[in-house]
C-alpha cells in the first residue's frame, strides 16, 4: 500500500471516529427547545417525546404561580397565546430569578419533562424581562 493511501486511510478512521463522538455527545446532552403548541402537537402525534428532556419557551400565565416554600415548590401556568399547561418545580427557590413573576408578561424557559399527565416538571426556571432593562437604558439615555 502507497503512503498516499495509507494516510488517507488513517484520516478516513480519525474522521469517522470524531463524527461518532460528535453524534454520541448530542444524543446524550441534546435537548429539544419548543414553544407550548409544538410539544401539545408534537405528543399528540408522537408518545416518545412525553418523559424527554427539554426546554419550553413561553409566558407566564398572570396570576398563576403558587409559590410553596416549605416544600421547596412552585407550580404555575405556561402560554404561548395559543396553548398552555402546568408546570410544576421542586428545588431551590434561592435559584429561580428574581424577575420570575406573573405580574407582567414574563417570558420563561423551563427546561424538565412533560408527563403523561399533561404536567411539565421543571428541573430549572429562566425567567427572561428585557422590559426591566430596557426601560433602565432608556432612563439612562444610553442606546441599546
Amino acid at each position: 500500500m502507497s503512503p498516499g493511501a495509507k494516510f488517507g486511510v488513517g484520516a478516513l478512521v480519525i474522521v469517522g471516529c470524531v463524527a461518532l463522538m460528535i453524534t454520541e455527545g448530542i444524543k446524550k446532552t441534546g435537548t429539544y427547545f419548543m414553544t407550548p403548541t409544538q410539544l401539545i402537537d408534537t405528543t399528540a402525534t408522537d408518545a416518545h417525546f412525553y418523559d424527554v428532556g427539554l426546554k419550553v419557551s413561553a409566558k407566564v400565565v398572570r396570576g398563576s404561580i403558587k409559590r410553596d416554600n416549605a416544600r421547596q415548590r412552585i407550580d404555575f401556568t405556561v402560554s404561548d397565546g395559543q396553548k398552555e399547561f402546568p408546570v410544576v418545580y421542586v428545588g431551590s427557590l434561592s435559584t429561580i430569578p428574581d424577575t420570575f413573576t406573573d405580574a407582567n408578561d414574563i417570558d420563561v424557559v423551563v427546561e424538565g419533562k412533560l408527563g403523561r399527565e399533561g404536567t411539565f416538571h421543571a428541573t430549572s426556571v429562566i425567567a427572561k424581562c428585557g422590559s426591566r432593562y430596557e426601560a433602565a437604558i432608556a432612563k439612562s439615555g444610553k442606546k441599546a
